[in-house]
């Protein structure tokens, strides 16, 4: 009789580790309706809600970042990845999975390190250009390396590299609005060069700062027009600045945008940090867009990723440090050029790898079958 197949992913901590992961989880069941597929998270973090929210269980283990600056804390971190590991290992041992895939994440480390030594083939998916402390230790048991950018071989294993590209949100590809209606939608003129500004679902300090500071630039920009998402933590703050600067009628302010397929529809061009999902999502959809990577990030690698699209003519760069200068200048400069935009366009397109998902989903069912479980 054909054992059901049982596949653990692991991973979270932000959007771009999640949405890749119930893409991934998606795209299994629709090659395979009657898997099984459980999720392992670290508790209190993002993934434990938003993955019950797709339709799947999710047990969450009492994992944690370790401290660059204050090194002292890590004694209590040492500790939650010793009971993290047990917890894996109880996890893996009831749940009898074929494969374990590994996401990226504080919960990808101690699962996918257990299921490999304990004989279940594991896959693992770097999302950025410069991979991770994890996925670089995880590479060694590996069966297989999904990844989304070329070069990858400085740090993984050649033989077990596989260029498959970054899942992204299914539902982003479909969108039923036009231009037009996507920018009416958000009470703005259709006949105006729309930039889209976006924060993260937190925010991105660097760029509301900047926003901030240009409200009147952005007042005096009349034949341009803009949607900004604040991000949660600065919406208030933003929204004290816009009152206090009088009536912005080329500009829509929100702290979080539900519907991003309706939002990328409106958008000329796009302003946003460099997490390798955004980036995925914007090649896909071949938007034009200006990269101000966060400093913020493990081995700075958003500047990398932004830096992978530059050098091909696909991106515009601005640095953190320098975007108060230069960020709305640049960003009015390159919507006035059409020329420049179609050529953005175009670019970013080529990098496209639309069907990621898929492609991780079929290697993982070939490992099942090479471990003769399938």
């Amino acid at each position: 009789m054909k054992k059901r197949l049982k596949v653990i992913i692991s991973g979270g901590g932000t959007g771009g580790h999640i949405f890749p992961a119930i893409s991934i989880a998606n795209a299994i069941k629709e090659l395979h309706p009657d898997a099984k597929i459980l999720f392992v998270g670290a508790e209190g973090r993002m993934e434990m809600h938003r993955v019950p929210e797709a339709g799947y269980k999710i047990i969450g283990l009492p994992v944690a970042g370790f401290h660059r600056k204050h090194w002292w804390k890590n004694f209590a971190v040492l500790i939650k990845l010793v009971r993290s590991q047990w917890k894996a290992r109880r996890i893996i041992k009831n749940f009898h999975p074929q494969v374990a895939v590994g996401v990226g994440g504080y919960a990808s480390g101690p699962t996918l390190k257990m299921a490999g030594m304990m004989g279940i083939p594991t896959l693992i998916q770097e999302q950025n250009s410069y991979a991770g402390v994890t996925n670089k230790l995880l590479a060694k048991k590996a069966k297989k390396i999904c990844v989304a950018y070329d070069g990858m071989e400085k740090f993984f294993p050649a033989d077990k590299i596989l260029m498959t590209g970054n899942p992204v949100r299914q539902n982003l590809l479909h969108s039923t609005r036009n231009r037009e209606e996507a920018i009416q939608s958000f009470r703005l003129n259709p006949e105006k060069k729309t930039i889209l500004i976006l924060g993260g679902s937190l925010g991105a300090r660097t760029i509301n700062n900047t926003l901030k500071a240009g409200l009147q630039t952005i007042k005096e920009a009349t034949d341009v027009q803009f949607i900004w998402q604040t991000g949660k933590m600065y919406y208030q703050r933003v929204m004290n600045a816009v009152d206090a600067a009088g009536e912005i009628p080329n500009l829509y302010v929100t702290d979080f945008i539900k519907d991003m397929t309706t939002a990328y529809s409106a958008a000329d061009l796009v302003i946003s940090r460099a997490g390798a999902g955004s980036i995925s999502e914007f090649c896909l959809l071949n938007k034009a867009v200006i990269l101000v990577p966060s400093p913020n990030v493990a081995e700075d690698h958003q500047t990398k990723n932004a830096l992978a699209l530059v050098n091909k003519g696909a991106a515009i760069y601005v640095k953190d440090i320098e975007a108060e200068m230069k960020l709305l200048p640049v960003a009015l400069e390159t919507i006035a050029d059409t020329a420049k935009l179609k050529e953005l366009r175009e670019n970013i397109a080529k990098l496209a790898l639309p069907d990621s998902a898929t492609m991780i989903a079929k290697e993982v069912l070939k490992l099942v079958k090479e471990k003769g479980e399938g």
